[in-house]
């Protein structure tokens, strides 16, 4: 593919819980993106927004399928933001194919991408969805509050976390991601730390966004001057 191109498609890919839609447009980032000239493509990740939402998690074991069926065949490379989920399927779509992507914005997302998978974890968000959390737990509650908005499928979102996960992204296979990469990430952020994953890339800078929880990440004025500069001002 040819990565020499100027402006290339913007390819936008939500997080858990989110949409195209829900996240993308909704906040006008979308249009922005749009009035600089670049343009987007939009892409539903399965059991999200206007996608298939099956209740099986054998279905989701494959998560990057509809970000390599977005970019197709074309013979160019695109450049592309993931937020969360959408970050963890852009770097899998990648080790696909690392020439998919000339510039990648890695959103929400930290160290524990290296680690093996906590299904301690995945359980206490799936108390949230279920309604049986803790009733201190806040972030459990969080991520059930968002599975349950409206235009959501919980039992959808829910297979989508018990999906099969794949084993942890390495510093050696993320060496073969050749994109230019800037990660972002709140201070406030319980992915956090990010920085081991920031060196793992090539090239790779890590932003930290002041005052700023994971869940305020793709609405923060700081992340959208960062992905404006990034994409749309070269």
């Amino acid at each position: 593919m040819d990565i020499n191109g100027a402006n290339p498609p913007l390819l936008m890919v939500h997080g858990w819980g989110g949409s195209h839609q829900e996240t993308w447009q909704k906040s006008g980032l979308e249009q922005l993106v749009n009035e600089s000239g670049v343009t987007v493509l939009g892409v539903d990740l399965l059991g999200h927004g206007t996608a298939e939402k099956p209740h099986d998690p054998a279905s989701y074991s494959d998560i990057s399928a509809p970000i390599r069926k977005a970019i197709g065949a074309r013979t160019t490379s695109v450049d592309a933001v993931g937020f969360s989920l959408g970050a963890i399927a852009l770097l899998d779509a990648a080790m696909h194919n690392p020439k998919y992507f000339r510039r990648l914005m890695l959103v929400g997302v930290g160290d524990g991408l290296l680690g093996p998978h906590e299904p301690a974890e995945t359980a206490r968000i799936v108390s949230g969805i279920d309604g049986t959390a803790n009733s201190s737990d806040v972030l459990a509650r969080q991520f059930g509050n968002y599975a349950n908005r409206s235009g959501n499928d919980p039992h959808a979102l829910r297979a989508m976390l018990l999906r099969p996960r794949r084993e942890p992204f390495n510093e050696v296979e993320l060496k073969n991601i050749k994109a230019k990469i800037v990660l972002v990430v709140g201070d406030r952020d319980f992915v956090l730390p990010a920085d081991r994953l920031a060196r793992a890339f090539d090239d790779c800078r890590l932003i930290i966004l002041k005052n700023c929880d994971h869940f305020s990440t793709t609405e923060n004025f700081g992340f959208i001057d960062a992905l404006l500069e990034f994409f749309c001002e070269h």
